[in-house]
């Protein structure tokens, strides 16, 4: 992507106030992903990966949860829909009736909404993320890799879509599988990533309030502090303190790696590694928006004055049209000690 996106600063130093933070600071890469026509050899979401010719495709052949109130959809029919829903957007300017669905495209509406019948057997996996790091976007995987390729089941087991790592050496792919299997129909269509570009940008992060020790945690919410370093916030409350903190100061929301977990709808909790109990750390988030009500600071410098557009019936900043357990973001971690040991879903 020749786009750049910029992380505005921070209202401040936050370790300025409390120096006990900063050596607590993470390195995190804000991946920015915008939609466009990524390939193969391009870091990306849902775009296509470079998988040897040679190399089966992974398939999920365990049990999935055929709980949903909607139509299973196949990826076609995903991508027909959204091809109407942008083709619709670009006519409001002309006013009605031009502006209304075709003909053809309330029959394509009627016809694919009638749904597909659920998968049997095997179920190929979907590709969510495909990540070089040649472009700085995550940490160290094992020996000689220098590829990430992230893929999942689209369907919940229970809650979520599961996912595959793959880690391989880029250069050792020299024949590439040119038509990889799709699913016949997929849980949701919000499993199913619109392809982005990437623009990395690195960033610092700290940890959640609740993975600071007690006395670092009092001292954030005590307004006597945020005031004595010249600070005057508009409340007296603890908890909004530690909100401000956590939504403004400590770590970006969106897709990206590295850094410190999210927590928010449980409390921060041990992710030991299954192989060897090393804590694992952050490898990917995969989030449903790269902002929301709450971290609209963090939206990038050059998208406040113009910003790129969505299509109709989306939620602010859910470029990637994915949506993770109503609006939550999915956390991977891996093992530090071993990348290739088996890694941890968290989802926040």
């Amino acid at each position: 992507m020749d786009a750049t996106f910029t992380t505005p600063p921070r209202p401040f130093d936050v370790t300025a106030l409390f120096p006990q933070l900063a050596p607590l600071a993470r390195t995190a890469t804000r991946l920015h992903p915008r939609p466009g026509s990524p390939t193969v050899h391009d870091s990306s979401v849902g775009g296509p990966l470079l998988w040897p010719a040679d190399e089966p495709w992974p398939h999920c052949d365990e049990p999935h949860d055929r709980h949903t109130d909607s139509a299973v959809l196949s990826p076609d029919d995903v991508r027909l829909l959204r091809r109407n829903r942008v083709a619709i957007a670009a006519r409001r300017h002309l006013g009605r009736p031009a502006s209304r669905p075709t003909p053809e495209e309330l029959a394509d509406a009627e016809r694919v909404l009638q749904g597909r019948p659920w998968s049997e057997g095997p179920i190929p996996l979907l590709p969510v993320a495909q990540l070089y790091a040649r472009d700085g976007h995550f940490p160290a995987g094992p020996d000689g890799a220098d590829l990430l390729q992230v893929l999942w089941c689209p369907f919940n087991h229970p809650a979520d879509p599961r996912t595959a790592l793959f880690w391989r050496s880029a250069a050792a792919v020299t024949d590439v599988l040119d038509t990889p299997p799709e699913p016949t129909a997929i849980r949701s269509q919000s499993y199913l990533p619109e392809p982005c570009l990437l623009a990395p940008e690195r960033i610092t992060e700290y940890p959640h309030y609740m993975e600071l020790d007690e006395e670092l945690r009092q001292e954030l919410g005590d307004p006597g502090q945020w005031h004595a370093a010249g600070w005057a916030l508009d409340t007296s409350d603890a908890a909004d303190l530690q909100e401000f903190y956590r939504n403004e100061l400590a770590y970006a929301p969106g897709w990206k790696t590295g850094g410190w977990s999210t927590w928010g709808l449980s409390d921060p909790r041990p992710r030991p590694c299954p192989a060897c109990g090393t804590e694992a750390l952050p490898l990917l988030s995969i989030a449903t928006t790269e902002w929301n009500h709450g971290s609209k600071s963090w939206a990038p410098e050059e998208e406040r004055t113009n910003p790129t557009p969505l299509p109709a019936g989306y939620p602010p900043a859910n470029f990637t049209r994915i949506n993770i357990a109503d609006g939550s973001t999915l956390q991977l971690h891996t093992c530090p000690a071993d990348p290739s040991h088996p890694h941890i879903e968290l989802a926040q």
